[in-house]
């Protein structure tokens, strides 16, 4: 499939290695994908499913040990540990190499490698990147097929170029203790092993899309963040654009294919989902940030995805998907999941392939199961998803979970205080399964497990970014849809009518309202925001969402303040010279 010669000789060096008794590259065609799913189903790899109800959808279930990301088991190798910087687990690249290496060593002895040429983003954009990844799991091969752009013209595409991301998965004996993702930023390489779930195996999503494409991005002047991208076209046909980065737990993917309120619809007032998690952002040729969703596909969690809370994500999970640990439904070969509805089977088989009833006791679908969708099969996918040039960025928008502190949304004032605002971004822990409830964790641009390189650099970098950009630069927004009353009732409906909310903050950018400068930024006047139509929420409640409190504030900067401690001498100039803007503003 190609003559390139860095290819060729590292892929010498991994079958040298591994040992495999077939090798398969993968050309993307719907013939050798069928075959594939063939062979995957013989093995029991996978089940098919009702073919009649869910066209070209197949169940696959994971080892009981390997149901989710392992961040304790995620390390950045790079030659010092303050290149890793001390929210990363770090291990030295010669160590590294060495002990993986050895866990992998003929590791694929009875076993297939499967070559997967894929790109990241549109094939031939100047956005985008390509990866080759090796893999003795027929279900990361089709889970790729859905989330990358697989096959022969991303190798015509990058041609002799050695500039493409090296990705090494094997399966071995999936053994949790000898299970490592590690990412080698200097060398374009990703190695993981004795894992199959997909955000440990998919090496072109979180490995790749952000950990190694925001090292990438730091040096040649791009970024790579933790975003979605959406689109808010008003009653005129105009669409504005909208980047927004979102801690787990904090209704991303629902914002991503956000239905309108009835309202609105009426108005005329349309949503478009570019992408529900990564953004990949560069400055255009007019000086503006643009942005492209650099997969294909969405790796979306079932649990709680039904018709009232995303029904664009469950549609898109009608054809051509790959569930993830959810129960089957033997009545009629089709899956099940808690928050699906509320019909669960009589006789189902749960996510570890066990007999399940609704008074068993035990959940169907695993906490983290997951779906594999094509974004094509999306209702509200937008018309400019292959964009090769991506979409102008109007706004970026930070958010948590905070039941007290911050207020619905607010604004800051320039770029450099929206980059303290992501910076010290934070959100509540909310189920007793991880723990206390309520602990804020931090997780700026809720790129915590995913930066490539030391934090405090990543902070420059965005300052950088924003010396670039000028005025041009998109406004920084940050919202909280969680704020709740002294009884713990959530204040805010949330969902569909956080188009309000986006309303709103489009207006900022458009210097078509005003707003009241506060402590911590600028706030909406409560009569600019529309409450026509809206269930359970009045301008005086609204005022009260919208409430500062300057005492929890004051222990918030403390917190705030503690958490950069960690970065010493490297944290940006700009940063302490937020954090101390704010606590003068405090006083």
């Amino acid at each position: 499939m190609t003559q390139n010669k860095s290819i060729l000789s590292w892929l010498d060096e991994k079958i040298e290695l591994v040992k495999p008794d077939n090798i398969v590259w993968i050309d993307g065609s719907e013939a050798q994908i069928e075959e594939l799913r063939k062979i995957a189903c013989e093995s029991g790899e996978l089940t098919k499913l009702n073919q009649e109800v869910l066209p070209d959808c197949y169940l696959h279930r994971t080892a009981v040990n390997d149901v989710a990301r392992v961040e304790g088991r995620t390390f950045i190798c790079t030659p010092t540990k303050e290149e890793a910087g001390p929210t990363n687990n770090w291990m030295e690249p010669s160590e590294a190499y060495k002990m993986l290496y050895e866990i992998a060593k003929d590791s694929y002895k009875g076993r297939t490698m499967y070559i997967i040429p894929y790109s990241m983003g549109p094939v031939g954009s100047e956005f985008s990147k390509v990866g080759i990844e090796i893999t003795d799991s027929i279900y990361v091969v089709l889970n790729m097929v859905i989330m990358t752009r697989v096959g022969k013209d991303v190798l015509d595409f990058l041609g002799d170029s050695e500039d493409w991301i090296r990705g090494f998965h094997s399966r071995c004996e999936i053994n949790e203790e000898k299970r490592y993702i590690c990412q080698f930023p200097q060398d374009n390489t990703i190695i993981s092993v004795n894992s199959g779930y997909g955000g440990n195996v998919l090496l072109g999503k979180k490995c790749f899309a952000l950990r190694i494409a925001s090292y990438l991005g730091k040096n040649e002047g791009w970024m790579a963040e933790h975003m979605l991208i959406l689109g808010i076209e008003n009653p005129k046909g105009e669409v504005k654009y909208v980047c927004a980065a979102f801690p787990s737990a904090c209704g991303k993917t629902n914002l991503a294919m956000l239905i309108p309120p009835e309202y609105y619809k009426k108005r005329g007032y349309k949503v478009w989902c570019v992408g529900d998690d990564i953004s990949w952002i560069r400055i255009g040729e007019d000086g503006r940030l643009y942005a492209i969703n650099p997969e294909n596909g969405f790796f979306g969690v079932a649990p709680g995805t039904n018709a009232k809370s995303n029904p664009n994500a469950l549609e898109a999970t009608r054809k051509g998907t790959i569930f993830t640990n959810v129960m089957y439904k033997p009545e009629d070969g089709t899956v099940w999941w808690e928050g699906l509805d509320k019909n669960p089977p009589a006789n189902g088989i749960d996510w570890k392939g066990n007999p399940w009833t609704p008074d068993c006791g035990v959940p169907g679908a695993h906490p983290n199961s997951r779906f594999t969708a094509p974004a094509k099969n999306c209702p509200c996918i937008s018309s400019e998803f292959e964009n090769p040039q991506g979409v102008p960025i109007s706004a970026i928008v930070f958010g948590g979970r905070r039941a007290k502190l911050a207020p619905l949304v607010y604004q800051s004032r320039d770029w450099k205080h929206g980059v303290f605002v992501g910076s010290a971004m934070a959100s509540e822990t909310t189920a007793a399964a991880s723990g206390a409830v309520g602990v804020v964790r931090r997780d700026p641009m809720a790129m915590l497990p995913f930066c490539g390189y030391n934090m405090a650099d990543y902070w420059q970098h965005w300052f950088d970014m924003g010396e670039k950009l000028g005025d041009k630069a998109p406004k920084i927004f940050n919202v909280n849809w969680f704020r709740k009353d002294e009884d713990g009732n959530f204040m805010w409906p949330g969902f569909g009518d956080n188009l309000r909310v986006l309303e709103w903050i489009i207006k900022r950018c458009d210097d078509e309202v005003g707003a009241k400068e506060t402590a911590i930024g600028y706030l909406p006047n409560p009569s600019d925001i529309d409450l026509e139509g809206i269930e359970g929420v009045t301008e005086e409640s609204l005022a009260s969402i919208l409430d500062v409190d300057k005492e929890l504030w004051k222990t918030e900067a403390d917190g705030i303040e503690e958490f950069y401690s960690k970065f010493g001498d490297r944290l940006p100039q700009g940063i302490r010279e937020q954090i101390d803007t704010l606590k003068n503003n405090l006083k």
